[in-house]
């Protein structure tokens, strides 16, 4: 429960883009202009991206001529030429041999996704407006100033009627204790990992490697140990649990199975993200520890990771890419979502004024990086010329901003908040049906913190848009600060699991969500 405070911001703009767009659409275009944008650009990106083989084809062309106008006479005298050669040959097949060895051993391990579930609560946990205002009134805990403010954040935020909140906030007044606390993290862990060893039909015991993350909420024996009880996990489990690294460590846990199963063969490897409301509540009246309130809700993830080469054929993703950033160097990037005691000393998470400058340098510095591993060549040359053109001349040129529509094919950027989906989709330069899985799940769950992202992988599965080969990019922040990105590609048409956190109310989204 961190970076609750990038949804603070109105996500009005939106609109008024839309507006102009209209203005747009009602006069005629300018053919040259389309023409320039479109099809000059993409032929260019065309051109470009298959430089390569449009190299080779007359090389292939001139070789096969070649071949075409050989006789028997030009074979009998290449096979004379290579007996005389054989040691030549020899030495040329062993090396060739001991370097293909040498490549398949070393090479990095395929990370394939199996499949994934995410929890959902009982109707009974759900937090309509109504309800959670009356509840914040009747705990006496809040003035008249600070209940107005929680309205208005509400009504800004994104969120809609059906999110979830844990039993003990249902209670008045609330009951946030130890036992309350563990009872919501096993609800929500073992909710989805039974539903996820339901699925795929894997024997817990042959799960090998287990990585937990939960920033707030880490008791003693921890969250792992938990799992391994439950669910009598072997003796010699690689388990880990990872704690305060806020909405981001989602991806920072793949990262970690990730190279785990670079070294531990023909294994399984489980990633369960959550958050814990419970114990973490604020009850107090500083303006920047209420906004985790009205943003955090109940929800939690477990991931089925595999190295093994069969999986291939069940798997519905392989791991491309993981690109973590952190900014914990900068005093206000570390300080900008802070745990702390307020003046009454009440504990809550305070968010920084500068939250969202910050998420946009963290993000700046992340797509850098991601950048050159993800985008085609012409995006990279027309981003370098730009730059270069810039440095040289000291000219007044506009930073060219890559099309990652070109890299990725669906988005997932963490549901903090309407502002932090807002600012993405204006920056990336996205469509609203790049961001609408991110819109949705908000309004759906809330910001579940780390596992928002695999609730907006199943959104775009049970549209049934997932289609072989699309790659889909996951990107979130975090506290301390950070930014993480993770790249994955469908092996398949990806139809979503049974038991998904949509299956029931998929087909009443897209909703319109008020300005």
């Amino acid at each position: 429960m961190n970076q609750g405070g990038l949804a603070t911001k109105n996500g009005g703009s939106g609109s008024g883009a839309v507006g102009v767009q209209i203005q747009q659409s009602r006069r005629l275009p300018d053919f040259l202009q389309s023409v320039n944008l479109k099809y000059v650009k993409l032929g260019y990106h065309y051109l470009i991206s298959n430089l390569l083989t449009l190299c080779f084809v007359p090389l292939i062309a001139v070789i096969s001529i070649e071949v075409s106008q050989m006789n028997l006479d030009d074979l009998r005298q290449l096979w004379l030429h290579l007996q005389y050669n054989l040691v030549s040959i020899i030495i040329c097949s062993a090396i060739l041999v001991f370097g293909l060895t040498v490549y398949i051993m070393t090479r990095p391990r395929a990370v394939y996704l199996v499949d994934y579930a995410c929890y959902r609560a009982p109707d009974h946990f759900k937090a309509p407006y109504g309800r959670f205002m009356e509840h914040s009134r009747l705990t006496g805990d809040f003035d008249e100033s600070s209940l107005e403010f929680q309205r208005k954040i509400l009504e800004r935020s994104g969120l809609g009627e059906e999110t979830y909140v844990p039993r003990a906030m249902h209670n008045i007044p609330p009951t946030p204790s130890m036992a309350a606390a563990r009872e919501e993290a096993e609800e929500v862990m073992f909710g989805a990992l039974d539903i996820l060893f339901r699925n795929t039909n894997v024997n817990p015991k042959d799960i090998g490697i287990l990585v937990v993350n939960c920033s707030l909420f880490n008791p003693t024996p921890s969250l792992s140990a938990m799992i391994v009880s439950k669910y009598k996990l072997r003796g010699n489990i690689r388990s880990f649990n990872l704690g305060g690294m806020g909405c981001s460590a989602g991806v920072i846990a793949v990262d970690l199975a990730k190279d785990l199963l670079q070294v531990h063969r023909n294994t399984y490897a489980v990633v369960v993200s959550t958050e814990n409301i419970t114990q973490n509540w604020y009850f107090g009246n500083k303006k920047s520890m209420l906004i985790p309130n009205c943003l955090f809700r109940v929800g939690g993830s477990a991931v089925l990771l595999s190295n093994k080469s069969k999986d291939r054929r069940r798997a519905k993703y392989k791991l491309i890419h993981v690109v973590r950033t952190h900014r914990g160097a900068d005093d206000k990037a570390f300080r900008c979502v802070y745990q702390e005691q307020d003046d009454a000393g009440k504990t809550g998470v305070s968010l920084s004024k500068d939250l969202m400058a910050i998420a946009g340098g963290a993000l700046k510095t992340n797509i850098t990086t991601l950048g050159p591993l993800v985008l085609p060549i012409s995006e990279q040359l027309l981003f370098f010329s730009t730059l270069l053109v810039k440095k040289l001349f000291n000219a007044s040129v506009k930073p060219y901003i890559p099309d990652f529509k070109l890299a990725f094919d669906h988005f997932c950027i963490h549901a903090g908040g309407r502002a932090v989906i807002d600012e993405l989709e204006k920056n990336l330069q996205l469509l609203p049906i790049h961001v609408e899985a991110s819109r949705m799940t908000l309004h759906r769950f809330g910001n579940t913190s780390s596992s928002s992202i695999w609730y907006e992988l199943a959104y775009i599965e049970a549209k049934g848009r997932m289609r072989k080969r699309n790659r889909v990019w996951q990107i979130a922040f975090g506290s301390g600060f950070k930014c993480n990105s993770a790249v994955w590609q469908a092996l398949r048409n990806v139809k979503p699991s049974c038991n998904g956190p949509w299956e029931d109310c998929i087909d009443n989204y897209p909703v319109k969500i008020s300005t």
